[in-house]
């Protein structure tokens, strides 16, 4: 099924209009909590990007994923869109039998063929290292059957409830249940144990590995919850190849925890139909929001006010 993104509009008041939800739409961004007692009307959609992005800003959400405003489409963008479908491609498209005889070099090469040749070669080389280095370690290891993962880019959905004391600092009215979607990167299988894995294309930073495990968590969930998935869940991790990091964990509780609190902040949210911005400069640079948010607008003014005292000192 092919998802299209319906965007919201201006009136002729210049007023925002936001995208209402389709007739018999099971899931939405366009909820309203008053909706819980309703079996006609649609649950709350979350998904890891809308979560992620709550996280990041409320304001940014509503502006985002609520109100569908239109956003510039930057080079980073693309350039995930791009090697992400790559490395879909890769696993896709990689013969094990053929490989098997190869040493690393002949596997470096060939794993290099099953990557498009475009803007971003210079990463695509290191993921093709990166892969073959791991084939050579499975094959020592008699591991092979275990090289290709048993999920690329995966689509799961899941319907779970959120109780109402979910967060004790902020206690919802009631419990609701929302709908969770996700397309996981890669899931590898290991003997019993499945194993989630997210690609980023961005550099690493040791403050990412929060929000990392928050995401991991949150398709920990989704597979947990899924009618669509069996398996057992007791490791997650990650790759970085611009900064050659490659991290696996076991499961973390706490940061299960705080995913399932961040839902029902998300929830409580939507509660009070309040979705405040928080301003930090060397964060707030790269949204695409800038010109409508009241506290980028607020910051920026506050600065050309003290421009403007400064330059009576010179």
């Amino acid at each position: 099924m092919t998802y299209i993104r319906t965007y919201g509009h201006e009136d002729e008041e210049g007023n925002w209009v936001r995208p209402e939800p389709k007739e018999g739409e099971e899931y939405t961004y366009q909820w309203n909590a008053d909706w819980a007692d309703d079996p006609s009307k649609p649950v709350l959609k979350i998904t890891k990007s809308s979560l992620g992005s709550f996280k990041w800003c409320n304001k940014q959400y509503e502006f985002s994923y609520m109100d569908r405003r239109p956003q510039e489409q930057t080079e980073a963008m693309t350039k995930g869109t791009v090697i992400h479908d790559s490395y879909e491609a890769f696993y896709n498209e990689v013969d094990i039998k053929k490989a098997e005889p190869m040493n690393y070099p002949d596997l470096v090469d060939y794993f290099t063929t099953l990557f498009p040749i475009d803007d971003y070669t210079d990463m695509t080389s290191d993921m093709a290292a990166y892969e073959a280095q791991r084939f050579i370690d499975f094959k020592k290891s008699g591991l092979l059957e275990e090289f290709l993962p048993v999920g690329n880019e995966l689509m799961l959905d899941s319907t779970i409830l959120i109780p109402r004391n979910t967060n004790p600092k902020r206690p919802l009215n009631r419990d609701y249940t929302v709908h969770l979607q996700g397309i996981i990167d890669r899931i590898y299988k290991s003997g019993d144990i499945y194993m989630p894995f997210e690609f980023k294309t961005g550099s690493w930073k040791d403050s990412k590995k929060t929000s990392m495990r928050r995401e991991m968590a949150f398709y920990k969930l989704l597979m947990d919850t899924s009618p669509e998935w069996e398996g057992k869940v007791t490791k997650w991790g990650w790759y970085y190849p611009l900064s050659n990091h490659i991290y696996l964990e076991d499961v973390n509780t706490r940061s299960e925890t705080a995913m399932m609190k961040a839902i029902a902040d998300l929830i409580y949210s939507y509660e009070l139909d309040e979705f405040k911005p928080s301003y930090f400069h060397k964060k707030c640079v790269w949204c695409s929001y800038q010109d409508l948010c009241p506290a980028a607008i607020d910051a920026n003014l506050n600065m050309e006010v003290k421009s403007d005292k400064l330059e009576g000192w010179f």
